[in-house]
């Protein structure tokens, strides 16, 4: 991302003691420099790139622009971004239209400082409630505070639903700043200022090659505006679904020839497809399945899982923090030399991500029939199904900023949900972790490019239909080419895909909410995300009587390998925070 951490000066104790922490917590992230300053009653420290990319800091005198993340401006990115972000001249009111990419930013110009997030705040960026100190790591967030807490409905969230949502971290003392506001940085403190980030709210008409192409020109614009400015190779991944056969084939319409690769089993959908796909079209596919990636034994597990800690800034999205190192050596290989890695994260943008039919739904809707994994019998007393999801509610509500509103909202402004909520809180670690090393590309996020995907009328949406056509009109070779779905994407989806999704359209809320408990008590559960997760190895991690969490769960009840290793997740955390954490 490179990184970012500032702290305010008026305590100098407090300063101090968080400043030589974050070097600490920085050099152990694996940062390999820092730079330091003191600006307006603040201090700054800033690291680029670990592995390498863009230029993130500039300085000019008593000015200076310092980003995390992956930036662009007026179409560049490097010195020239931070150069253009410096001669703005309003950061109360910035133009969008000339910013682009997943980013933390801070400015000091004239004398005054502003902090801000991207469009979305996916790059996430910690505070403390009393706005002393802000910081792209959580460790040094954390690091920094003499006593914290876990909140109840984030460690539900993450446990049940991979990420907590909205600017909640599992710690009560700790919050993301939301995309609708930034920080000015001034002697006295900082203060939090609403900004304007619209999003359309109907869908629009208009002749269907017309909006194919509208589309064509907004994703080749992104990737243009990335991959024109990028050292080296760009790394692209392929599987046997859409959205990474998009970002493939809009690379390769701006003539990027990109490194592809695969992750999985050699007998997977995706690692077949990947390579029919390759031999198909003359390139290469590098191949790697991670959990092969290299024999742990269970007494070099320790080692392995705290190096993973700093790696993943503590709690990595699906618990993967007793994995064997192969997610870092992935990651390390797409991003050699400094080179630019793109993701097809968020493509769901031109689909129905959550099987709603098109009419008028109210958030409540959303929350029971997407947010409602759990099985209530597995957490404690503590835990309370109506409230966890009337909290989730209204952390969609104000996300849409239509805080207490409970009747029906429009079809539009439900689409919303996925790009404000479900994007930020799912791939925005997975941005501020990769960010880290070099420059990461999401297309699928870009502003424009959602705005455009939101006035795409729902029948289109259904079983990829818009997606398919648009790939198809980018680049027919590929799109014709077999698929994880049973059938290519030059023609109509099959209907075995259209039923699939019909059937879960029709189906209830109050039923899908009793889907995944039903499901669970008929079987065992896990997911793809493995890992050294038997007692030999894990009791050499955390105390397999769950101290901490056991306030939380009944994890001897817990048959979901992949929610157990989230609960494992934060039982490490709780110890790592040790006599800090108020329990």
């Amino acid at each position: 991302m490179a990184g970012l951490f500032l702290v305010h000066a008026r305590d100098p104790d407090f300063a101090q003691a968080a400043l030589a922490g974050a070097r600490e917590q920085f050099a152990l992230h694996g940062f390999p420099k820092l730079f330091e300053t003191h600006l307006a009653g603040w201090q700054l420290i800033h690291a680029p790139h670990i592995i390498g990319g863009p230029e993130s800091l500039l300085v000019e005198g008593d000015d200076l622009v310092a980003v995390a993340g992956t930036f662009t401006c007026d179409g560049t990115m490097g010195r020239p971004a931070l150069q253009a972000l410096l001669d703005m001249p309003n950061y109360e009111k910035l133009d969008w239209d000339r910013l682009g990419g997943q980013f933390v930013a801070f400015v000091h110009k004239d004398g005054r400082s502003f902090l801000f997030t991207d469009y979305f705040g996916s790059f996430q960026l910690f505070h403390d409630s009393e706005l002393r100190l802000f910081s792209t790591s959580l460790l040094s967030a954390a690091k920094a505070l003499p006593r914290v807490s876990f909140d109840s409905q984030a460690v539900y969230e993450f446990a049940f639903n991979v990420v907590p949502i909205g600017n909640d971290t599992v710690l009560s003392e700790l919050k993301t700043l939301g995309p609708d506001k930034l920080a000015q940085l001034g002697e006295a403190g900082a203060v939090l200022r609403d900004t304007a980030k619209p999003l359309p709210a109907e869908s629009l008409a208009m002749p269907l090659q017309e909006r194919i192409e509208v589309h064509r020109e907004r994703l080749s614009t992104v990737i243009r505006h990335h991959v024109g400015a990028s050292p080296g190779d760009v790394h692209c991944p392929l599987s046997g679904g859409l959205d990474s056969r998009l970002v493939l084939a809009a690379l390769r319409a701006e003539g990027c020839r990109p490194r592809v690769y695969v992750y999985g089993p050699a007998e997977s959908t995706d690692v077949r497809i990947a390579r029919q796909v390759g031999e198909a079209q003359g390139f290469d596919v590098d191949w790697l399945d991670k959990e092969q990636y290299r024999t742990v034994d269970p007494d070099q597990f320790p080692e392995q899982v705290e190096r993973n800690f700093h790696e993943y800034d503590g709690l990595p999205n699906f618990g993967e923090l007793f994995e064997n190192g192969g997610n870092a050596a992935a990651r390390d290989a797409r991003h050699v030399g400094g080179a630019l890695s793109a993701s097809g994260g968020c493509g769901e943008i031109y689909r129905n991500f959550f099987f709603l039919p098109d009419r008028p739904a109210r958030a409540a809707t959303v929350a029971r029939s997407f947010f409602a994994r759990f099985d209530a019998a597995d957490a404690s007393q503590e835990f309370d199904g109506g409230d966890f999801l009337r909290a989730v509610e209204d952390k969609i509500l104000a996300a849409l900023g239509t805080a207490g509103v409970r009747s029906p909202l429009p079809r539009t402004l439900i689409e919303q949900i996925y790009p404000r909520v479900r994007c930020r809180s799912l791939y925005g670690k997975e941005i501020s972790l990769e960010g880290r090393y070099a420059g990461y590309l999401m297309p699928f996020l870009d502003h424009k490019v959602v705005e455009a995907g939101l006035r795409v009328p729902m029948h289109l949406k259904d079983a990829g239909r818009f997606q398919a056509m648009l790939l198809n009109a980018i680049d027919p070779p590929l799109a014709r080419l077999p698929s994880g779905y049973g059938h290519h994407f030059a023609g109509p989806p099959s209907l075995k895909h259209r039923f699939s999704e019909w059937s879960t359209r029709v189906r209830p809320a109050w039923l899908r909410q009793k889907s995944y408990a039903f499901h669970r008590r008929l079987h065992s559960m896990k997911d793809e995300h493995g890992g050294l997760l038997s007692p030999d190895y894990m009791a050499r991690v955390i105390d397999l009587e769950y101290p901490a969490m056991r306030r939380f769960f009944r994890p001897e009840r817990i048959r979901d390998s992949g929610m157990l290793r989230r609960i494992g997740c934060l039982e490490y955390f709780a110890a790592h925070l040790g006599s800090r954490l108020i329990h």
